[in-house]
């Protein structure tokens, strides 16, 4: 008679150790996602603040202000699992 109660537990622990690793990606990625959508709403946000002249200070990363004589643009910085996520917004300037 034949003991295949070894194979079985490592099995087991291979199957385990993979969908460990597969759930680990998925949430990096979401997680990377996620501050991809914050990067978007933070230059968003500081474009329009620095536009109507109020400051603004991001909750997370940061946000790099680049003026012309009509427009203002901003960069946010937010890091991400996978890197760090960047957008780029542009308004027109409010005048008064």
């Amino acid at each position: 008679m034949r003991n295949d109660a070894g194979m079985v537990t490592l099995e087991s622990a291979l199957a385990a150790a993979a969908l460990l690793l597969f759930t680990s990606a998925l949430i990096g990625v979401l997680s990377t996602f996620g501050s991809l959508i914050l990067a978007v709403d933070l230059a968003g946000a500081a474009a329009r603040s620095h536009a109507i002249g109020v400051a603004y200070t991001p909750p997370r990363g940061s946000v790099d202000i680049e003026e012309s004589s009509t427009h203002v643009t901003a960069t946010a910085h937010v890091p991400a699992p996978f890197g760090e996520m960047r957008a780029q917004a542009v308004y027109p300037k409010e005048t008064s």
